[in-house]
């Protein structure tokens, strides 16, 4: 199929975005990537009467060291995030998330804060944010703000997103000594969306965990943080007992949707083998 037509309007400050949207209102999509917007387009699943493209606008590019944060601007591609050494020394989550990100095709157009705001469910990013305790920054018709991740994903393609505004960076507290983290999924293939996959931050005293966030993605409407298993892992160390523990938490802090893909039991099966896995990794001081 091809997309219905439409208006193309290139803006080159996020000033001149935001007023072309509040020109057009509900009519307009902001495009960078396109990765995702681009087949909906096809498909016609959306049909925007103009497409504001933010590609060019040079204040949502680069990435650098802002007082106890790394701030990534949006326009970050994800190929980015495997070769930017300020995202290995930082953000290594996002560094270890990345190369399961689709495919280099993808990785090469793809941008970090179009996948954050598409909010896909099974996508590695989004939850990532969330493992990191990162904070969204947006700009819209009413100014600037910062949204914690928490509070971001609301349910299903739904953000903490109003009409008109656009992510412009996301801001990660940066990684740092007596930190571990690790990341892995499960797929049918390289590169086709996870069954099941999860992103971990510890922080340590010894072998002792005094915080740990603990997201995934593909279990749900939104990327989920399981607050049941993080609560019975604090304070202990990451013994057989406490992975166990971690493992039969999930069952309050998942509930994978019905699927004709793979049943509900089963996600939650290879989400507890996943956490599993992981957890034995953060054990040997990944």
């Amino acid at each position: 199929m091809k997309p219905r037509a439409f208006s193309y309007f290139r803006a080159d400050t996020i000033d001149q975005a935001l007023n072309a949207h509040a020109r057009a209102g509900d009519d307009a999509r902001f495009i960078a990537g396109g990765q995702s917007l681009v087949p909906a387009l096809s498909l016609r699943l959306q049909a925007p009467r103009l497409l504001i493209d933010i590609a060019h606008i040079a204040d949502l590019r680069g990435i650098r060291r802002e007082g106890d944060t790394l701030r990534i601007g949006a326009l970050t591609r994800h190929c980015e995030m495997l070769s930017e050494p300020l995202i290995a020394e930082f953000a290594p989550l996002l560094r270890a998330a990345a190369p399961f990100v689709a495919h280099p095709a993808i990785r090469n157009r793809g941008t970090f804060g179009g996948s954050v705001a598409l909010a896909d469910p099974a996508s590695e990013f989004p939850a990532m944010t969330l493992a990191l305790g990162a904070e969204i920054e947006i700009a819209g018709p009413s100014g600037s703000r910062r949204v914690k991740a928490d509070d971001f994903f609301i349910d299903l393609f739904e953000t903490a997103l109003q009409p008109g505004e656009l992510i412009t960076a996301v801001h990660v507290p940066l990684f740092r000594s007596g930190q571990r983290f690790a990341f892995d999924e499960l797929a049918r293939r390289r590169g086709d969306y996870a069954l099941v996959g999860c992103g971990i931050l510890a922080s340590h005293t010894g072998d002792r965990i005094d915080d740990i966030r603990i997201a995934f993605f593909s279990v749900g409407n939104t990327p989920t943080r399981v607050k049941g298993a993080e609560a019975a892992l604090t304070g202990f160390t990451f013994d057989a007992a406490r992975i166990a523990a971690a493992q039969a938490a999930l069952e309050d802090d998942l509930a994978p949707p019905e699927s004709d893909e793979v049943p509900p039991a089963m996600r939650l099966h290879l989400a507890r083998v996943l956490l599993g896995r992981l957890l034995g990794r953060l054990g040997e001081g990944a």
